[in-house]
């Protein structure tokens, strides 16, 4: 069985709108609506855990899930404070049978079935999947007063993307470890890399932004409107 962890539990402050940002509208619909969309018509996928903030599950129940009939499928979670809280929330609320785990930000809502496939495939041969790209811009290292110290090569750096997939007995060890020692990652896949285990990393595509600020807002509803790949 796979299992989705959908995680749409931040505030959304950068957006600077009263609403949060999972909730905005994009093409008619709000951006978590296209999201958990996509990963509710993968054949792929088994049950969706969708972790949102205490405050807005009756708000999400009655208008992002019964607006497109996806209560049979999606059981949400209250988040936490912080966005590994809220993927560990999730995990807690999993069968301990299930064979696979595959972690998304509820607001990359441009994520596409053969993505989500590629990465459920190669959680499977590999323990662990994650998409990203490679970096496109000179990397620059800089101090804290904002002077260049060094150019960072970049033929090996890539920016890391959602979703990643695991194995779900690997993951939850990582978390757990990760609980233990008070580590704060910055993605689910650093956590298993504590552990040593390898993560297979797969090429992305720069039309999977992760929207944060009203230029990312721009940018999705432009690339939804022309169907974007």
């Amino acid at each position: 069985m796979v299992a989705a962890v959908i995680v749409a539990a931040g505030k959304g402050i950068r957006m600077q709108d009263p609403l949060r940002k999972q909730y905005l509208q994009v093409g008619g619909l709000p951006i978590l609506t296209h999201t958990l969309t996509v990963f509710a018509t993968c054949d792929l996928v088994g049950h969706i855990y969708l972790v949102i903030p205490q405050d807005d599950i009756d708000y999400c129940r009655e208008n992002i899930l019964d607006r497109i009939k996806l209560v049979d499928h999606v059981s949400l979670v209250a988040g936490g404070s912080r966005r590994q809280e809220s993927v560990y929330r999730g995990l807690q609320h999993i069968d301990p049978g299930c064979s696979i785990v595959i972690i998304h930000d509820g607001v990359r809502p441009i994520v596409q079935h053969d993505q989500i496939a590629a990465c459920i495939n190669g959680a499977r041969k590999f323990g662990s999947c994650i998409l990203g790209i490679p970096a496109y811009d000179t990397l620059k290292q800089v101090d804290k007063s904002g002077n260049i110290v060094n150019t960072i090569a970049r033929d090996a750096i890539w920016l890391a993307q959602t979703p990643q997939a695991f194995r779900f007995d690997l993951i939850k060890m990582a978390h757990d470890q990760a609980r233990l020692d008070g580590y704060q990652g910055t993605d689910d896949a650093s956590l298993v890399e504590r552990l040593g285990a390898a993560v297979k990393i797969l090429r992305g595509s720069r039309s999977n932004i992760k929207i944060t600020n009203k230029e990312d807002l721009k940018i999705a509803r432009a690339l939804l409107e022309k169907g974007a790949k």
